[in-house]
């Protein structure tokens, strides 16, 4: 039986960024990857910048809750990701998350130029 390929896009985001900021940054980290759903922490998903994205790329975003984006072991150390959400990064982790448990990162977080996103890709069903 053969499984479908995810390809997640995840992010991590300070509220006040805007639909440029997500747009930016997805742009920087996916820019070589078919990318099949988006995903993030559960109280970021009703976000507008993101649901724009959403909506102008025609993809589904996938929420994360607290417990998975702990779990998920990151690349990315950041300190305020680890005070905030017991992770190192919610982009990486958001990506992991949702990609299945094959996961694999194919592009790390990636920052947005005015530092208010970050995104990271991640492929899973690949076994």
């Amino acid at each position: 039986m053969e499984r479908d390929v995810l390809i997640v896009a995840g992010f991590g985001f300070a509220s006040a960024a805007t639909a440029e900021s997500l747009q930016d940054v997805y742009n920087r980290a996916a820019r070589d990857h078919f990318v099949t759903a988006l995903a993030t922490a559960v109280d970021k998903a009703v976000h507008p910048a993101l649901t724009a994205l959403a909506a102008d790329l025609h993809l589904p975003v996938l929420r994360v809750d607290a417990a998975a984006l702990q779990t998920a072991r990151t690349l990315t150390q950041s300190q305020r990701s680890a005070t905030e959400r017991g992770t190192g990064s919610v982009a990486e982790a958001a990506a992991l998350a949702t990609a299945g448990s094959d996961a694999r990162l194919i592009a790390p977080r990636h920052i947005s130029a005015d530092r208010l996103a970050t995104c990271a890709v991640a492929i899973g069903g690949q076994t």
